[in-house]
């Protein structure tokens, strides 16, 4: 089924591993009201096995939000599913893609590309077991695989066990021989393929994965017929570039949003994780590029990464902080 999670997809943030925490994701959301915010990814042996639903957590703020799974085990992604949408998430993602050592070992992530009927016989178990979204986020092919034969038939596959929205990141994964960073700009981007895909399979709801460094570059493979882009390291380190206009132009809504005024509606949501016992650090290196490419954007960072690491520092630390760069209306 499709629900409310495919219209925010329209412009999703990556699953990032250590980057797309619930602290990341909140600022995330203040940031964009509408764009579709991914968690890291989280082991359905680590929900079903290993009882650890603290990975769960997440502030109700920050809906629309997704939880991506990674797994191979049908029966075990079933329990892994039921137990993130119980937990209101909004979609359930399947990782595809990840080229991590620690992922192949564990028989998922990129390397399932090489068993689609796998991956479908996940999906189905997925979708029979909840109501939300159940999606799949590839590569388009791994090692010595040909990539325009392989991705439709991955496609096609998925597609029969129910799966209705797909985000395809352009690039193959080695899995041997480069690491997990290298796999991200090594490969070459084949954006030519995903645009085919979608053509071929007019009825998913096809995103794009891969070097998007820019709303504009977003709006170009929209305009081009995709449903949807995900940026992912962009919209770390520049948040502000990424997020703060993204529901004026992807959405034709809402107002672009001052990284100033962000950081102030950051106070209470501080104070609250402080006084629950966590650190302000936890939460301040995900504001590290707010101000990216401003004036006084390097000053922000050593204040913040230089402050925030004190016992006992608070909100006071970011405020103190925002003293080094200009508003906006002066620069």
């Amino acid at each position: 089924m499709i629900g409310k999670a495919n219209k925010a997809a329209r412009l999703s943030v990556a699953p990032m591993m250590d980057w797309t925490d619930r602290h990341c994701r909140y600022l995330h959301r203040l940031l964009s009201a509408e764009t579709l915010l991914y968690t890291e990814m989280v082991t359905a042996p680590a929900l079903v096995r290993g009882g650890a639903l603290h990975l769960l957590d997440y502030n109700p703020e920050e809906h629309p939000v997704a939880l991506q799974l990674g797994g191979s085990d049908p029966q075990e992604l079933e329990k892994a599913a039921r137990i993130g949408a119980e937990a209101g998430y909004d979609e359930i993602n399947l990782n595809c893609g990840c080229p991590s050592d620690r992922v192949q070992s564990g028989t998922f992530g990129a390397v399932l590309m090489k068993d689609p009927k796998r991956v479908a016989d996940c999906v189905m178990a997925m979708r029979e077991a909840v109501d939300v979204d159940v999606t799949v986020k590839c590569r388009i092919g791994v090692d010595d695989q040909e990539p325009r034969d392989v991705l439709p038939a991955f496609l096609d596959q998925i597609r029969a066990a129910g799966c209705q929205r797909v985000t395809i990141h352009a690039r193959k994964a080695w899995l041997q021989g480069l690491s997990p960073k290298e796999n991200r700009d090594i490969p070459p981007l084949d954006y030519d393929l995903v645009h085919r895909m979608k053509a071929d399979f007019s009825d998913l709801h096809v995103s794009l994965n891969g070097g998007i460094a820019s709303l504009d570059d977003a709006q170009v493979h929209l305009d081009a017929g995709l449903d949807g882009v995900m940026i992912g390291r962009a919209a770390y380190h520049q948040p502000t570039d990424i997020l703060a206009e993204a529901d004026m132009q992807i959405y034709q809504s809402g107002t672009a949003r001052d990284p100033i005024a962000i950081v102030q509606q950051m106070v209470p949501y501080v104070d609250r994780h402080l006084a629950n016992g966590g650190r302000l650090h936890q939460i301040t290196r995900h504001m590290l590029g707010l101000f990216a490419g401003r004036p006084g954007a390097r000053a922000w960072r050593r204040a913040l990464s230089e402050g925030a690491v004190h016992e006992g520092a608070g909100a006071e630390v970011m405020l103190r902080a925002l003293d080094h760069v200009a508003p906006l209306a002066e620069v």
